[in-house]
Formats: C-alpha cells, sequence, structure tokens
C-alpha cells in the first residue's frame, strides 16, 4: 500500500475504490508485491541452486496459489488438505514438501499415494515409514535444533520444548532407523520459528545441518525452513535477506565441496512473501468516546485477522478515507462479542463513522485463520494483478453458515 498524492493505493488503484466496489470488510492482495519479495529471495541466494518451497498455510487462496506457482516456487504443506490444494493449483507432485506434525499415519499414507515428497519430524512414524516402504520412497527429515529463536513464543518451533521435529540428540537412534529399513533420505529439514532478525541464526542453524548431513550419503536438498522477519511498521528492523543470502550461500556451497557433490538450498516462506502484499480494508461504524478512551468500532474482528489478540501482534492502521485529517488517538477495536482489539492508543487522522480503515501487512495469516466466531461471515478477497481488482473469494451468507449443518428437528 502506498501514499501516492492524495490518495492510498494498491498496484497503481485506489483502495477506497476497492472498498465501494467489493465492499467492506475485504482482504485486499497487490500481486506484484508478492513477486517483488520472490525476486528478491532469488536474487539474494542466485549464487546457490534455490528452490522456494511457498508455505502456503499463510494464505491458501487458489488465486494466490497459482500465481506463486507461476513465479516458479513450489509447496510447502501441512495438511492433506493443502496438498490437494496444491495439486488442484497445478503444482506438481514431486514440487510439493508434506510437513506434517501429528497427524495420522494414513495421512501420511495417502500423502505417499499422491506421489508428494514426504517430511518426517517423529521417530515412531519414521520406523513405520521405513518397515512399510524401505528404500522404494525417498524421505526428508526434520530435525529440531534446539535453538530458542523467532518473534512471539507461539512461534518459536526448534527449541527443546517443542513438539516440532526429531531432536538433533536423537541422531544415532535416527541412524539406526535408517540403516534398518534402508530409509532412501534424500532431504533434511530445519526450522526454528517465525520472525527471526539475525542471519546468524540461520548460520547456527546451518552449521549443524552440515554436521548432520555427512550422515546420509543420498541427501539431494537442505531444507532451512524460514521465520524471516518483515516490517509491520515505518523503520522496523527486518532480516537482511541480501546479508543472509551472501553468508549462507558462501557456507553451503563451501559445505557442498566437502559433502562430494553439489545440493538444492531450500527455502519455505510464507509470510515473508504474501504478508506486505495484503491489507484488510474495514469501515467504521461507530466512533464511541469514554471517560478514558476514543474507540474506533469497525465492521470486523478477531475472526477476520485474530494475529493481534492472539500473538499480540502490531499492525499498522490507517484512515484512507481522511488522509489529511487532524491526528487523533483511537483504539480500534471490532464487532466481535470478546476484547476485539486491533490497535490501542493509535495516532490517526481524525475517523468519522462510514470511513475507511487499511489495516497493513494482512496478506499472511489473516484469512487462513478467519472464523466464524459470533455466526459472522468471512471477508472477500480481491487480488490486484496488472492494475485490475479481481475478486478472488466471494464475501460468506447465511447460506455457508448453514450449508452441512443438519436439522434434527426438521
Amino acid at each position: 500500500m502506498q501514499f501516492n498524492g492524495n490518495e492510498y493505493q494498491a498496484g497503481g488503484i485506489s483502495l477506497l475504490e476497492v472498498a465501494e466496489k467489493f465492499g467492506t470488510p475485504s482482504f485486499v492482495y497487490d500481486a506484484a508485491v508478492i513477486k517483488k519479495k520472490y525476486d528478491s529471495l532469488c536474487s539474494a541466494f542466485k549464487g546457490a541452486d534455490l528452490r522456494v518451497k511457498y508455505a502456503c498455510k499463510a494464505n491458501t487462496n487458489i488465486s494466490v496459489l497459482k500465481y506463486i506457482r507461476l513465479l516458479g516456487a513450489g509447496l510447502d504443506a501441512v495438511s492433506i488438505q493443502e496438498v490437494e490444494l496444491g495439486l488442484y493449483c497445478g503444482f506438481h507432485a514431486q514440487d510439493i514438501l508434506f510437513t506434517p506434525n501429528g497427524v495420522s499415519y494414513d495421512e501420511i499414507k495417502r500423502a505417499v499415494a499422491l506421489g508428494v515428497f514426504i517430511n518426517i519430524d517423529n521417530l515412531s512414524v519414521l520406523e513405520q515409514f521405513g518397515n512399510e516402504f524401505g528404500e522404494k520412497v525417498p524421505v526428508c527429515i526434520r530435525f529440531n535444533p534446539q535453538i530458542q529463536a523467532g518473534g512471539n513464543s507461539h512461534i518459536q518451533t526448534g527449541h527443546i520444548d517443542s513438539k516440532f521435529g526429531i531432536s538433533i540428540y536423537q541422531l544415532r537412534h535416527v541412524e539406526r532407523i535408517v540403516k534398518s529399513c534402508k530409509l532412501r533420505v534424500e532431504g533434511l529439514h530445519i526450522h526454528t520459528g517465525s520472525e527471526i532478525l539475525d542471519s546468524s541464526v540461520f548460520l547456527r542453524m546451518a552449521e549443524l545441518m552440515f554436521d548432520l548431513a555427512l550422515s546420509f550419503p543420498d541427501l539431494k536438498f537442505i531444507d532451512f525452513g524460514s521465520g524471516f522477519k518483515v516490517a509491520y511498521k515505518e523503520g522496523d528492523v527486518t532480516t537482511d535477506i541480501d546479508e543472509l543470502g551472501r553468508e549462507l550461500t558462501e557456507q553451503f556451497n563451501q559445505f557442498c565441496i566437502k559433502y562430494g557433490r553439489p545440493l538444492q538450498l531450500w527455502f519455505e516462506p510464507g509470510k515473508f512473501l504474501v504478508s506486505e502484499s495484503g491489507v484488510l480494508l474495514v469501515k467504521v461504524n461507530v466512533v464511541k468516546q469514554t471517560l478514558a478512551t476514543v474507540f474506533a468500532g469497525v465492521d470486523s474482528g478477531q475472526n477476520h485477522l485474530i494475529r493481534p489478540m492472539f500473538y499480540d501482534a502490531y499492525h499498522d492502521i490507517v484512515n484512507i478515507s481522511n488522509p489529511s485529517g487532524k491526528q487523533r488517538i483511537y483504539s480500534v477495536v471490532g464487532y466481535i462479542c470478546e476484547t476485539d482489539t486491533f490497535g490501542s492508543d493509535r495516532r490517526l487522522s481524525e475517523v468519522r463513522e462510514g470511513d475507511i480503515l487499511a489495516i497493513r501487512n494482512s496478506g499472511a495469516y489473516g484469512f487462513s485463520m478467519s472464523n466464524n466466531y459470533n455466526s459472522r461471515f468471512k471477508p472477500a478477497e480481491v487480488m490486484i494483478i496488472n492494475g485490475v481488482p479481481k475478486l478472488i473469494r466471494k464475501g460468506e451468507s447465511m447460506d455457508d453458515l448453514l450449508r452441512n449443518q443438519v436439522d434434527i428437528f426438521g
């Protein structure tokens, strides 16, 4: 989203016009921003044989998936439903990495039948898989590095108490399973969490992975996960992708010489690719003044964007209807019957009932985490591509709330 003269735009289109055409609340994605982020990652790692696997849990709209496929990315899927969405959107099975956690073994077998690459993070499942498939089906193993890194504790996945991955200290057990079952381990995977600022965390993970990799002679790739920090407000410090690309590429290529042959370097960005592309457009229903606070109550809530309540995440908020208005302090809240706050004590251009607010950085974990709490409808989604705003998901209606319910009283 950019301020161009006297109005806020995305993809060269007035966001007020988008709100008028498609209504509110609506998620709006700028395809050009997704491409810019994808290109920046490829450029940073141009010295390595890079493969990008989009972590589609961030945003599974099929138009977003198809666009990212056209850019050249593969897919990282964490459920069989995400696998099937990826196949529906034209991803080749061999370009999809299935990285489940805590799923039934039947779900893993279904993924094998679909032909996608399996990533296993559990010793018992690894042994079951080996006993059934042996060397017939290649596998990737996810290790837990025992490194605590990332933003909010809810999104840290590499520490000792995490449910994710096989501990690096269980390597000998893994080796015994691999040897006894004749498993063909073609990939290693590691991921410590999200919103990692310091490139040294990735370099420490790399050293751990390189030590592990020497125990697996059939490798084709090493997957370093993702977790790049994105900017949520002006001046935010972010992961320096170019610096990381230079340092990790050099380290990786040196290891490939030691390993004896070139390997692919994989990343699986989600938020990094799509977060900054999106805004959530909402309309101000009420401006309510209390003894302590002025509330701007909008036609959305935690049912559409749960991150501020769930992760205490900061999302910049702008009054796009009155960009030159006098600055005042507001708490922007939703219409859900809970403490439902998008932002407290925010300095905004004067807010009036009927104004349109834009909540930035809503392209990731917005709609994909939305729900029907309070029997509210999920919003529409719009993509601006080549300067044209296109509806890519209709807003819900009462029919959607009633669908799949069974009335036993007739």
